[in-house]
């Protein structure tokens, strides 16, 4: 858990949403995916990583070391490997796999507080009082249906993510937790817990079903009940599923690959999202909070944050890579907003949405560039700014779904996607 500045936890986040901090358990999950049949997309999966509480800008991936010292803060830039770009001293193996990800910088919108910036980053759209809009991970869930076995959107450990006016049949499932370096992983609902063993959850299984005749007779006339089984079915073929087993189960990574992610929960939690887009899953977000540093910005960000972001994200793109999964992942890392440009008196950087960066990698994305900029004291974009919509538009395109196709809220409003956005074209080709 992690507390922002004005009281939120990540769990108030979700508490707004429909699932609630607990989650879904796997069968209500599944009686809430019924996707429908969609046009077959060009992408396959998506993994979202969101920095909760705000990252600095200035001290990561968008220094500026020729500015005044009240600026430009402690850190000094180090090159990477591709000519030209230059990130935080700290940041040394993602400057070692720059080649990997196009850093977008000059990011900017009008958003300050956490609760409004976390809903239009989730969902590149501004959020406004008359419609809750659904986030990525439910629109690419509604797009790109998985496999049965698999489930479609996973959140580690939970994501602010809400499926919106799409409905609870797109919601996440949540495992409540991150995993330990080398320990097996058990989500509820897919992992037998207690010793319980499939052949036993068979029987059990086969026992409620015998004593279930309270809704006989009510089938022909509930299209919920008539359901059930559908949903009871999906749930079985998940927890049977040696493929779900296994691809929860970080334990049974090769040395060689874990190994690179280190023993942090960040790092681990992106060796556990390598996994589940290697078994198939479409869409992982993992949520690394803590980015809210308005006092200690500079401690804080050296000893803790950007150790952990650097070995964790590079050992996800280079892993990706190496399995050459990362043509068909789209990663997308973003906060909700960047950091003031001057340091306030507590040694920290107060909330600034007018600039910020966003990385993305994958999915047809040109790693080893940048592109948009912000101005000579990072407090605003340089030239045209660019809006988390159009980050959100080059995103769903980089999995080939139509930002600009129309869904139907519960009342018959036509609503896009993403309803402001524009393809980045310099971030592909």
């Amino acid at each position: 858990m992690y507390r922002t500045c004005d009281g939120l936890t990540r769990r108030d986040f979700i508490r707004v949403g429909i699932l609630g901090s607990s989650g879904l358990t796997l069968a209500d999950y599944l009686r809430r995916l019924d996707a429908g049949t969609v046009a077959p997309a060009k992408g396959k999966s998506a993994i979202f990583v969101y920095l909760g509480g705000g990252p600095t800008h200035l001290d990561t991936f968008d220094m500026k070391p020729d500015a005044p010292a009240e600026v430009r803060g402690e850190f000094r830039p180090i090159h990477t490997n591709v000519p030209g770009i230059e990130i935080c001293e700290h940041l040394p193996r993602l400057a070692r796999c720059a080649d990997k990800f196009a850093i977008v910088r000059g990011v900017s919108h009008t958003l300050a507080g956490h609760e409004l910036g976390t809903m239009y980053l989730n969902t590149g759209n501004r959020p406004i009082p008359s419609l809750v809009y659904p986030g990525y991970g439910a629109v690419i869930s509604k797009e790109l249906p998985g496999d049965p076995d698999l489930p479609h959107f996973v959140a580690i450990p939970n994501t602010p993510q809400t499926p919106g006016y799409l409905g609870v049949r797109y919601a996440p499932l949540q495992t409540n937790t991150t995993p330990v370096a080398g320990q097996p992983f058990s989500v509820r609902g897919i992992s037998l817990g207690g010793g319980l063993t499939v052949a036993e959850f068979q029987k059990r299984r086969d026992l409620l079903r015998q004593l279930d005749t309270t809704f006989q007779g009510l089938e022909k006339t509930s299209r919920l009940i008539d359901g059930l089984d559908k949903f009871d079915q999906q749930a079985f073929a998940m927890i049977s599923s040696p493929r779900a087993r296994q691809a929860f189960d970080i334990s049974q990574e090769a040395p060689s690959v874990a190994q690179a992610f280190g023993q942090g929960r960040f790092g681990v939690s992106c060796l556990l999202a390598l996994r589940l887009i290697e078994a198939g899953v479409r869409f992982v977000t993992v949520t690394f909070g803590g980015w809210d540093t308005h006092a200690n910005n500079f401690r804080v960000t050296k000893d803790t944050l950007l150790p952990q972001l650097d070995q964790g994200l590079a050992a996800l793109l280079t892993m990706l890579s190496a399995k050459g999964l990362l043509e068909s992942t789209t990663v997308f890392v973003t906060g909700e907003f960047g950091r003031t440009p001057k340091i306030n008196d507590r040694a920290g950087r107060d909330h600034w949405p007018r600039a910020m960066v966003v990385l993305l990698a994958g999915g047809g994305i040109r790693g080893g560039q940048v592109v948009g900029g912000s101005d000579a004291h990072g407090a605003g974009p340089k030239g045209d700014a660019i809006t988390p919509d159009q980050v959100a538009a080059s995103f769903y395109h980089s999995l080939g779904i139509d930002h600009r196709k129309e869904y139907q809220t519960s009342t018959g409003r036509p609503v896009m996607i993403v309803r402001d956005g524009a393809i980045l074209r310099d971030l592909f080709g």
